[in-house]
């Protein structure tokens, strides 16, 4: 039944008790995953449509796309507040973010703007994806772009990609770190996102860059760090392997003493 094709749209636990009710088998759902474990059995659920996600946008340097959106918190009074952040492609550095009372689209300008204060001269102007909505797509950020010193790019309607990175950040923020605590305002909520930015930019090694933080990749002063951790697990895996084999449980003899 487990491998049966005809089956194959009901789950494990729900295939049990099925199994009971038509009178085939009669064990618990724990019994049988412990033998699908046992057995290795694999439902036959090979996955046809759609295509397996691809690798999303990715550059070679640091402020040559970023990612720009905004996203709603609900408070435990039912009302909102509004955070709005810029993220580097390259790095994941966050850039710049606003956490507002009102939903305005000044605040996008005003992340934008922060973001490329420090912004070097160079040929290439950073191109900003964003997605279609109101706060990206309005008169202020209109006469931003119209500078020249940010080209914007909408998802899913002038690029085929989604804006998945930053949103990809939120769902960081808010499981790992926001909804972990009481939102009762807008300043705890302020409080509590200047904590992690600082945690995420300067703390955190993110797993595409090998242990460095994306400061040290929007920086570019972490190179070393690939090759230290190298050398530190290597020097680590020598210690355990000698630890292991110096134990001994006072009954049995030693490697040394039985050669």
């Amino acid at each position: 039944m487990v491998t049966a094709l005809e089956y194959r749209h009901i789950p494990t636990g729900t295939l049990a008790v099925l199994a009971q009710r038509l009178g085939k088998v009669w064990a618990s759902p724990s019994t049988w995953y412990h033998l699908v474990r046992t057995y290795g059995w694999r439902r036959p659920r090979l996955r046809v449509h759609p295509a397996q996600p691809k690798i999303g946008l990715r550059t070679t340097r640091a402020n040559e796309m970023w990612h720009i959106d905004t996203t709603v918190i609900r408070l435990l009074d039912g009302s909102r507040a509004y955070l709005h952040a810029v993220i580097d492609n390259f790095s994941r550095r966050i850039l710049a973010w606003r956490v507002a009372e009102t939903f305005a689209p000044v605040n996008s300008v005003a992340v934008l703007v922060e973001a490329g204060r420090d912004l070097t001269p160079s040929e290439t102007t950073p191109v900003v994806l964003a997605d279609a909505g109101v706060e990206n797509v309005n008169a202020q950020v209109d006469e931003l772009i119209t500078t020249g010193v940010l080209r914007r790019v909408l998802a899913f309607t002038e690029l085929r990609f989604s804006n998945s990175m930053i949103e990809a950040w939120w769902r960081s923020l808010k499981h790992q770190w926001l909804y972990l605590h009481a939102l009762d305002s807008v300043t705890t909520v302020r409080r509590l996102v200047a904590f992690y930015v600082q945690e995420h930019n300067t703390v955190l090694p993110h797993s595409a860059f090998r242990g460095q933080t994306p400061d040290e990749m929007y920086f570019g002063n972490g190179d070393a760090v690939p090759a230290d951790l190298t050398a530190r697990a290597a020097a680590a895996r020598k210690a355990r392997i000698e630890v292991n084999r110096s134990a001994a449980c006072g009954r049995c003899p030693s490697i040394d003493a039985a050669a």
